[in-house]
Parts: C-alpha cells; structure tokens; sequence
C-alpha cells in the first residue's frame, strides 16, 4: 500500500449497520416478493407492517444511537400536547462519530421511505387500495423516524451552539474579572 494514499475509514460499528439495513430490507423484500408466492392479503399485511415496526423501533432505539449518538421520543402531556423528547451524545462524542456509519444511517433512512412512496405510487396506479393500506403503514414509520431524528440532529446541533456561546461567555467573564481584580 502507499504510504501517501489516505486511509480508508471504516464502518466502526458494522453489525448495527448491517441490521440497521437488514431490517429495511427485509420489511420491503418481503412486501415486493410476497405478491409472487403467498395469496393472502392478511398474511402480507401482518408480515410486512411488523417487520417495517420492528424496523422502526430498531432504528429508534438502538441504530440511531449507535450509528449517528441520537435517539427521539414523543409523549403527550397532561394537557394533550404531544412534546418532542431528544437525547443525543455531547458535543465530543458526537465529533468523534464514524462518517461512514452515519452517511449509511442517514441514506438508508431516506432511500427507504422513497421506495415505500414508489410502493404507494405504484399502488394507486394499480387501483389496489389494501395494499396501499400496507404500504402507507410502512411509509408512515419510516416518516415518522425521519422526522425524529431530523428534530433530533436540529436540537443536538441548537444544544452544541448554546454550549459554545455559555463557554465562550464563561470564559470571557472570568477574563474581565481577573482583568479587574489586577487592576
């Protein structure tokens, strides 16, 4: 190998990936080979929307956290307001994050729901309304987790600038009052 060529990053965490795409996959394999080999409607509907929500709740929980340091929920309060919840790794943390890792999280989370609105579209062309019911299903979870960890990296990103600011501010503070307290 040449010592001047750069380095070729790695994925840092390659099973999250490969089950991070694993699940996706095999919510729409299942949805696009099934037509072809089962003839039952409910069968479809029942495989493929828990393999979409176990892809969800997969991504949610565990790919988002590992692959790119976020994770999202939403809870309704008292009064009925739904309110956004976001956790996500300190700003060190989050600059040490493998680029690779989160470039596949990032693509996979956006190709997937493209291809469910191919599914929907294809769908409506067909005039097949049940399955445009599975589909939307899995085109509404994958929506739902675009979403979330969009509101998410927006929050992490406003959380990391306030940090910067309160230190920045910190830090000049005690320079004026070392400056003054010499004086």
């Amino acid at each position: 190998m040449d010592s001047m060529q750069p380095p070729v990053e790695n994925y840092a965490n390659p099973r999250t990936c490969l089950f991070h795409v694993l699940f996706k996959g095999a919510a729409l394999a299942f949805y696009i080979l099934s037509a072809l080999f089962i003839d039952s409607f409910v069968i479809i509907f029942v495989v493929t929307v828990f393999l979409a929500a176990l892809d969800f709740w997969v991504v949610k929980n565990v790919s988002g956290r590992i692959l790119v340091g976020l994770r999202w929920w939403n809870e309704i309060n008292e009064e009925g307001e739904s309110i956004w919840k976001f956790e996500c790794l300190d700003q060190e943390s989050l600059a040490r994050m493998n680029k690779k890792d989160s470039w596949l999280f990032w693509w996979t989370l956006y190709l997937t729901a493209v291809a469910w609105l191919f599914l929907a579209i294809f769908s409506l062309l067909r005039f097949q309304a049940d399955y445009l019911l599975v589909v939307g299903v899995c085109l509404t979870l994958s929506i739902a987790n675009i979403v979330g960890f969009t509101k998410c990296r927006k929050d992490a990103k406003k959380q990391i600038q306030q940090f910067a600011t309160q230190t920045i501010a910190s830090r000049f503070t005690s320079s004026l009052q070392t400056a003054f307290s010499v004086v």
